[in-house]
């Protein structure tokens, strides 16, 4: 593999340290985002080869700047991982609006303003690779994560456009769909509302606590994530999604089947509207 420059969001923890290790074991280099001084200190430490950048991806208007300051101090990157993020549970109706906004600020504006600061320079340089972090979450529903899966959704459904919009200009995107891994994505990361409506117990209160008792002990392997996104990178022929962990595709080939039973069962009204 020919080295690269790859910038991460999220690089200290979760799946952006783990891409971050991988990349540098391999002989790239790494630009890697954090949101305080405190953890650009801990990556430096963790990760000497890594070169951290103070970037807070909601805060919008300074990303084209960060991005251009990235370039001129280490040249033009090859590669962005997106995967800044974060998780959200709670029921629906419990769950304040707010929470809703902070998790679209984080996980879908702050992923497609981190884009929209690399598309002109990948396409002026007709070259370019964007891996935008979704979730089998943004193919699969549970309860629960409403405003998670939401955020997953959009994403997923953004970059599928990108990536039509960028093949014409040798530009590859991929939305990567992990399962369960053990991350902190179900433990500190992972913002919780407080129960407040009883009718809800019976339904959520036994999702909640499987997930904090899976926590750190899901089967997905993260250094085996990051392996596979290095493989993912170097191919000329990626797929607009690609699903990671045996509970992932499981999950969404389900859907899949019960989507497809479901046209065909109303097949005679959807048909029906034609003029």
């Amino acid at each position: 593999m020919s080295g690269k420059t790859f910038f991460i969001t999220g690089a200290n923890s979760g799946f952006g340290f783990a891409i971050a290790a991988a990349a540098l074991r391999e002989g790239h280099q790494v630009i890697g985002t954090v949101r305080s001084e405190e953890t650009r200190a801990a990556l430096a430490e963790r990760l000497p080869a890594v070169r951290p950048v103070l970037c807070d991806v909601t805060e919008f208007d300074r990303i084209d700047d960060v991005v251009r300051q990235a370039e001129d101090d280490h040249g033009p990157v090859d590669v962005l991982i997106n995967n800044a993020g974060y998780g959200h549970e709670g029921v629906l109706e419990e769950s304040p609006l707010e929470e809703m906004r902070r998790q679209f600020d984080v996980n879908v504006f702050g992923a497609v303003a981190v884009a929209k600061a690399f598309l002109p320079r990948f396409r002026e340089r007709r070259r370019g690779f964007i891996v935008n972090v979704t979730s089998m979450g943004g193919m699969i529903t549970m309860p629960g994560i409403a405003y998670y899966c939401g955020s997953k959704f959009a994403l997923q459904g953004i970059s599928e456009v990108m990536r039509a919009e960028m093949a014409p200009f040798g530009v590859h995107v991929t939305a990567l769909c992990p399962g369960s891994f053990r991350t902190d994505w179900a433990g500190r990361s992972m913002v919780r509302t407080e129960r407040s409506i009883p009718d809800y117990d019976a339904l959520f209160d036994p999702i909640r606590q499987a997930r904090q008792a899976r926590s750190g002990k899901q089967l997905g392997d993260p250094e085996k994530l990051a392996a596979a996104v290095l493989r993912l990178v170097e191919s000329d022929t990626p797929p607009p999604q690609l699903l990671l962990g045996s509970d992932a595709l499981g999950l969404v080939s389900d859907r899949i089947e019960r989507l497809r039973q479901e046209i065909e069962a109303w097949k005679p009204v959807t048909i029906s509207t034609d003029g």
